[in-house]
This record gives C-alpha cells, structure tokens and sequence, in this order.
C-alpha cells in the first residue's frame, strides 16, 4: 500500500476515533447548555461564532493558496522552499490577524444596536465576542506552522491535540454549566482551552519538523518571489466570500428573519446532521491532501480510477445523510430534547436535500483545488447574487424554509451544474458529457433508493419517539430497508463502484 493510501488511513482513523469520543459528549453537553445556560445564550454562542465567520473573510483564501503551493516541495521534500512558503505565509496571516482584529473592535461598537433585542446583558456579550475573537486570532498570530501538518497528510497530529483539548473543555463546561450556571465562567474556558491547545501543537509541530525555520519577518520580501500566490489567493478569495456565505449565514438570517431563540432550535437540527456527516468527513476528507499528491504525480488513467471511484462513495453517503436526515432527525430531537424543539417537517425535508448537494460535492471540490483552478470567480459572484436574493425573498416570507431554498437553488445551479463542467474542461481536459455520463447514474439511483425506502418503512408501526431503544430499532430497520435498495442499484448501475469496493476491502484488511 502506497504511503499516500496509509497516511489518508491513519487520519481517517485518528479522526474517527475523536468523532465517537465527541458524539456523546455533543449531545449530552447541548441538552445541559439549553437547560442550565439558555437557549438564548445558545443562540447567541451561534450568532457571534457566525459573524466572526464573516470577519475571517480577511483571510482571502490564503491557507488553500498556500498549501496548493506546499504539495510538490513536500514531494520533492525542498526544505528551502518550504522554508520560504511557511515564511510568506506567516506574514501574510500576520497582515490577517491584524485586519481582523481592527475589523472586531469595530463591530463590536454597533453591538448595543444588533442586540438590542435580548434578554442578554451587553457585559456577556461583548464578553463572548472578545474571547471567540481571540480564540481566532491566536490561530493567525501563532498557529500558522499547522497547515504544514496538513498539506503533509499529517492531519492526524493537528486532530489529536485539538480534539483532545476540545473533549477536556466540553466537559469541564458540563460540569460548570450544571454546578454554576455561570456564563461567564463557560466562555472563558472556551477560550483557555484554544489557548492551550495552540501551545501545545506548536510544541508538537518542533518536534515533527525540527528543520522549519519559518521566518514571517523575511515573508514581505520573499512575497515578490512567489507572485502566484497573490493571483491564486485573490481568485481563492471571491470563492471565499460565497462558502462563507452559504455555511455561516443560517443562523444570521434565522436571527433576522425569525428570533434568536428560533437559531438555537434550528441549531439543534444542524448540529445533529452535521455530527451524522462528521464520521464520513473523518474518512473522506483525509484524502484531501493525497488527491493533490496524486496529481502532482500526473498519472491521468490512475487520476480517473480514482475520481469515479470516490464519487461513488460521496454519492453514496449523501444519500444515506438524506435518508436519515429525512426519517431519524425529528424523533431524536423528540426524544432528546422534547416535542417543543420539533420544527416544520418542510424545513427537514429542504434540510435533507442541502445535504445531499454539500456531501456529494466533495471529489470535485477536491480535484478541482488540486489542479489549482479558481479563476472562475464569476461563478462564486453568481451563485452569492442567487443566494442572497432568494433568502432575502423567500427568507422574509416563510422563514427558514425561505433560507434553505435560498441555499438549495445557488448551490444546485453552480455546484452541481457548473463546477463538474470547469474541471472536465480546464483541468482533467475531457468531454464535459462524459462526467454527466457516470453521475446521472448517482443521482438517480439514490432518489430511487430513498422514495423507495420511504414507501416501505411507512409500513413499520415503531413508536420511535417514545425512547431512544425504540429510536435506534427504529433506525436500524429503516437503514437496513435503504441500504439494500441503494448498494444493490449503485453495484448494477454506478460507474467505479467494483473499484471503490475493493478499495473500501482492501483499507479495511489494513
């Protein structure tokens, strides 16, 4: 087994490992967080995280630029150009953190204004504000070195330290929630505990790479060597904007189209798809960095194997997050939470379908980054032009079935549509027909598979709201009807998927 294959292993492991640790912990933590702190205080935990989001498009995209650069050194292991990047991205995150900073202090003055609305005191807010603030910057100012870690398919180091840190504050928060009540004292330890985290891995990070000498003070000169990297980022950047967007702005538009009460409600649906999708990231995204090996090595027949063979498996999760988010979501807030936090059955059903585009996008995303293509900025201005105006829409008319359309609409256009199509043209330099050949298939045969298991476990009589026993009988017989359906099609129908079975056996034997 080739070392890119087992390094993408050993993080899917490693990830994997912290993913069943934090479950849990997630779960119970969020129904002592709502009882002993609040849902307002929640809703206002997700809604600064969100706004910071929007100060961190100062960014520009730098860190993807950046470590598309950091592949073929880390090949040819060219400890000076190393050496070089990490200087230049040192400084330019240094310019980041700055600007950020000033950004924060900024806002935070208009705070009495935003928040005018809540049962909140403004001491607790600007408290949370400062501290999620400075938990970010840390990682510009200090913890810059780690994307080093990451183009080097060594993720595995970064996911044992700060999932390590974040298991030990979750719980010290539960214990504090439930014994104090105290916000203040819940947002300091969130603080603390990136602080310490940070130290920590830049520790390890000495210890991995005893030889990086990254100077961010010599990054302003050795910027003029590397004038690609002001071209990329700039492009990178307009992309940037959009994900930003779509992935941060839910709960911001919930906050203004509904209530911030109503975002910690809707938080609770998002959290659990969004932990359900965390276990095939833990798998999935650990390739990221071998695709960008694999086409560094410009072998195009294996680039191919490869792609078919992991858009099978995206395809093959997305369906089965739809399922479940479709089925199992509601009776487990139910359950988890009480019948009070159920929302409209529309919003999980649009939910369900977001997911699917967002989970099965990942290998185009993914080669799309490794050939370095981002010129095609207007796309991101288009799908952000179609969001906000179908949110802005559709969001003041009915809520958050409006923002998911929003979502739904930009990304099906672009993503779905438009992204396949600039990789088939521009970077792998094949018929675009030739994409939609192969994926049609995917997309049909999970539609088929889910109308399919719908109808049948209309048929299964389970009080599943009743216990989390009856929940998981309940899950467990839905998945098992769903799964039969989908991999008996995707095995008859689906290009790549005798390969990607025989990859999925042979990682396993591993």
């Amino acid at each position: 087994m080739s070392g890119r294959v087992s390094k993408s292993i050993k993080n899917a492991e490693v990830n994997l490992i912290f993913y069943f640790l934090a479950i849990f912990l997630s779960f119970y933590s969020r129904k002592i967080f709502l009882d002993c702190l609040g849902p307002e205080f929640i809703g206002l935990s997700g809604t600064l995280s969100n706004i910071l989001g929007y100060l961190n498009l100062a960014e520009l995209g730098i860190a993807s630029c950046i470590s598309f650069h950091l592949y073929k050194p880390l090949q040819e292991n060219n400890h000076e150009k190393l050496h070089e990047l990490l200087s230049v991205f040192g400084y330019l995150y240094q310019c980041v953190g700055l600007i950020i900073l000033t950004l924060g202090l900024l806002l935070s003055f208009f705070f009495p204004w935003i928040f005018g609305n809540t049962t909140l005191s403004l001491g607790i807010v600007y408290f949370a504000f400062y501290s999620v603030l400075g938990s970010s910057l840390i990682g510009y100012f200090i913890n810059y070195r780690q994307i080093l870690l990451s183009a080097d398919q060594k993720n595995y180091i970064v996911a044992i330290y700060t999932q390590t840190a974040k298991l030990i504050k979750t719980i010290l928060q539960i214990y504090l929630a439930y014994n104090y009540k105290n916000l203040y004292l819940w947002v300091f330890v969130e603080f603390l505990f990136s602080l310490l985290a940070c130290v920590i891995l830049n520790w390890k990070i000495n210890k991995e790479y005893p030889w990086l000498h990254a100077n961010k003070h010599k990054g302003k000169s050795l910027l003029k060597k590397y004038p690609g990297i002001i071209t990329n980022t700039k492009q990178i950047f307009i992309h940037k904007i959009k994900d930003v967007i779509l992935m941060r702005s839910d709960e911001l538009f919930v906050f203004m189209f509904v209530s911030l009460k109503m975002v910690a409600y809707y938080g609770n649906y998002t959290l659990v798809v969004s932990r359900l999708g965390q276990v095939f990231s833990a798998m999935l995204d650990s390739i990221n960095a071998g695709i960008g090996n694999l086409i560094a090595e410009g072998n195009k027949e294996k680039i191919m194997q490869v792609f078919w063979e992991m858009l099978t498996i995206r395809h093959f999760v997305a369906g089965f997050l739809c399922f479940s988010t479709l089925h199992f979501v509601e009776p487990l807030i139910s359950v988890w939470l009480g019948e009070q936090y159920i929302l409209d059955q529309t919003i999980t059903a649009l939910l369900a379908v977001y997911i699917y585009i967002s989970s099965s996008r990942g290998v185009v995303d993914m080669y799309n980054h490794a050939h370095g293509l981002y010129a095609d900025t207007w796309s991101a201005w288009t799908e952000l032009a179609i969001n906000i105006t179908v949110t802005v829409i559709a969001g003041y008319l009915w809520g958050i079935i409006g923002i998911l359309l929003g979502k739904i609409i930009s990304t099906g256009i672009i993503i779905v549509l438009w992204k396949p199509y600039y990789l088939f043209k521009s970077g792998l330099h094949l018929k675009y027909t030739s994409y939609w050949t192969g994926a049609y298939r995917y997309y049909l045969v999970s539609t088929i598979s889910i109308l399919l298991g719908h109808y049948i476990l209309r048929f299964i009589h389970i009080n599943e709201t009743e216990n989390f026993i009856l929940w998981l009988y309940y899950c467990i017989i839905g998945l098992v009807i769903y799964l039969s359906i989908n991999i008996t099609l995707i095995l008859f129908f689906c290009k790549g998927s005798k390969d990607s079975i025989l990859r999925l056996t042979n990682i396993l034997k591993r």
